[in-house]
């Protein structure tokens, strides 16, 4: 176990200098009483035995590790492997701290949970946990990413969530973000604010921390009953970074293991289209919390953009900014270009439609994986499917 930074964050919910509640008085209060719940709830054997069951008979977990024997005969070099997250009920990671937010959501007897979703994977996640529990649940999401990724608009609807569109500011994720907390703090006693990544005011960065890091804790177990050793790389995507930190925490006593976080480069880091928070951020405050995030010279927040609608957000989980500055993980960055190629070729060499933001990460391995001898291995997490994302290519490459 991670036991060392599984204790951060420390009582006031900071990672070094990062995360922390950054909110009104009243709002503090609230926070606290969230986190007092979650700590006093998620260490009962009755919520634990209650997620666990829903873990392994309704999402399907644990998820596999695949071999991807020809597109790493493709690439050449280092053998690459996967982390089927696609796989989970839902289509993505999300539903592992969806699940245990809904069921906290139920022990605090609240009556509504709301969030916000940007590619729709945290949305559809949310809608199915809240149906399974029996509460109301209201989704905030971007226009634009509305028109993208109308597929997950359409489950949602159909799991009898409220969808409300956000037609504000840059109409993606972060206007969805400031749109449901806005309807938060209507009435914060009685609504629950499901947050999608490892963001926000502490308790969010490590509550859903917590939850994803069962991805990890499978993975490891998995690549050494497997392989007989660990992992050279392990990778993932990063936009809030929930996915990411929920495969790198087993894996951080391992200093073996090469942990990679890759952001949008968008059009380029020589462009303002990214949303490369680690790779060009500088250290402010939004949502409630310190970290990186991407500014002017004056520190308003810049528009960010990426090809993938789960990953345009100006800042990153508090976590992640503190591994950056200790040097436990790397940030590197991929362009639309590149994770567009590497959507088509996992597609067409391996039979596996992964998610825009997971693609990231596949780019990642494919670019590296010549650098490395064929006795070398790189473990992607493959954060979601890319069902929601094929209508949206389809469209932009012409696909007929």
């Amino acid at each position: 176990m991670a036991q060392k930074f599984l204790e951060m964050p420390d009582k006031d919910g900071y990672f070094g200098e990062y995360g922390g509640q950054i909110v009104s008085p009243e709002l503090k209060a609230v926070m606290d009483e969230i986190a007092a719940a979650y700590e006093e709830v998620s260490e009962t054997k009755e919520f634990q035995d209650e997620l666990q069951e829903l873990y392994a008979d309704f999402v399907g977990r644990p998820s596999p590790i695949f071999y991807a024997k020809r597109l790493s005969e493709k690439q050449g070099g280092a053998r690459i492997f996967l982390k089927r997250e696609d796989l989970n009920h839902t289509g993505a990671h999300k539903i592992n701290h969806c699940l245990g937010q809904a069921l906290l959501a139920k022990h605090m007897g609240k009556t509504k949970v709301l969030a916000e979703t940007g590619a729709g994977q945290h949305g559809v996640a949310l809608a199915t946990a809240c149906a399974l529990v029996g509460i109301p649940c209201e989704i905030h999401m971007g226009e634009i990413d509305i028109k993208k990724e109308h597929p997950n608009v359409t489950k949602m609807k159909i799991l009898g969530c409220n969808l409300i569109p956000v037609t504000r500011g840059g109409k993606t994720l972060k206007d969805a973000v400031d749109s449901a907390f806005e309807e938060y703090l209507k009435d914060p006693e009685n609504f629950l604010y499901a947050i999608g990544s490892v963001v926000g005011p502490h308790p969010f960065p490590k509550m859903v921390r917590d939850f994803q890091s069962i991805v990890g804790r499978e993975a490891r177990a998995q690549f050494l009953a497997r392989e007989n050793k660990l992992p050279d790389v392990v990778t993932a995507c990063v936009g809030g970074g929930s996915n990411a930190i929920g495969i790198f925490t087993e894996f951080l006593p391992d200093e073996s293991v090469r942990l990679v976080g890759i952001e949008p480069a968008g059009k380029g880091l020589d462009t303002p289209d990214n949303a490369a928070t680690l790779s060009l951020g500088k250290k402010g405050t939004l949502h409630g919390f310190k970290c990186y995030t991407l500014q002017d010279d004056k520190g308003e927040l810049l528009p960010v953009y990426s090809i993938a609608s789960g990953l345009d957000y100006p800042g990153v989980g508090p976590q992640h900014c503190y591994l950056k500055d200790i040097g436990r993980v790397e940030y590197e960055a991929i362009t639309d270009k590149e994770c567009l190629d590497a959507f088509l070729t996992l597609s067409r060499v391996e039979g596996i439609i992964p998610a825009l933001e997971s693609s990231h990460a596949v780019a990642y391995a494919m670019k590296i994986a010549k650098e490395l001898g064929p006795d070398r291995t790189i473990l992607v997490n493959l954060s979601g499917r890319g069902d929601k994302d094929a209508d949206f290519i389809a469209n932009y490459l012409g696909i007929n």
